[in-house]
């Protein structure tokens, strides 16, 4: 039997009220709640009601999702429907200031970017899960290249005691084993030829870059 992917057992323990469970899913969705919130351009107040209706929903409907895997995308589009319905009941109460600086905020523009954010985000979503698979030595290796600014071939030579001569091959290594993970997989399909790496994990990606 195929074990369960890390989405899907997370579901099915909060499914049955696991409160770890929960606080794991919070802890990794809430940044793409935030992200679609801000892009609708809300109020704090109608932000926070919004936010906390996402998670009632959730609540509600877990265990009636009937893929577990789609679980993001359906957190982007409750928090999208309920951005929506927050900004009719604005238009309705409230006047447009033509003073104001602010442009008004319609459901037209505030979607017109939201397929691209949701997918950077399951982006984000799928490396975080991918690079927590990695051994050690790469989960190391990978968080010293990553560094702002990168810090050369020869600090990380100190920092970890491997040769400088091991470090770009030991990178590229550990690399394909990223793009091999199942979170990545299931989010990048196949590869185009002669195309950049996946989800833009390559050597022109700004990791460990030389």
């Amino acid at each position: 039997m195929t074990p369960a992917s890390p989405i899907a057992a997370l579901v099915g323990a909060a499914a049955e009220g696991d409160r770890c469970a929960w606080n794991e899913i919070v802890d990794r969705y809430t940044p793409l709640v935030l992200a679609v919130i801000h892009r609708h351009r809300l109020r704090p107040a109608d932000a926070a009601d919004v936010n906390q209706t996402v998670w009632l929903r959730l609540v509600e409907q877990i265990g009636r999702l009937r893929d577990a895997e789609a679980l993001p995308g359906w957190i982007a589009t409750t928090t999208r429907n309920e951005c929506l319905r927050m900004l009719r009941i604005q238009q309705r109460t409230l006047p447009y200031d033509p003073q104001s600086e602010d442009e008004p905020a319609s459901p037209d523009d505030a979607i017109a970017d939201l397929d691209e954010e949701m997918e950077a985000a399951e982006r984000r979503q799928a490396l975080r899960e991918g690079f927590r698979s990695l051994s050690e030595q790469c989960r190391v290796l990978l968080a010293r290249l990553m560094a702002d600014p990168p810090p050369s071939y020869a600090a990380v030579s100190e920092q970890l005691a491997i040769p400088v001569g091991s470090i770009g091959p030991t990178r590229i290594r550990c690399l394909e084993k990223l793009r091999k993970t199942p979170a990545v997989l299931r989010l990048a399909g196949p590869r185009p030829v002669g195309g950049g790496g996946v989800l833009g994990v390559d050597g022109r990606s700004g990791v460990g870059q030389r």
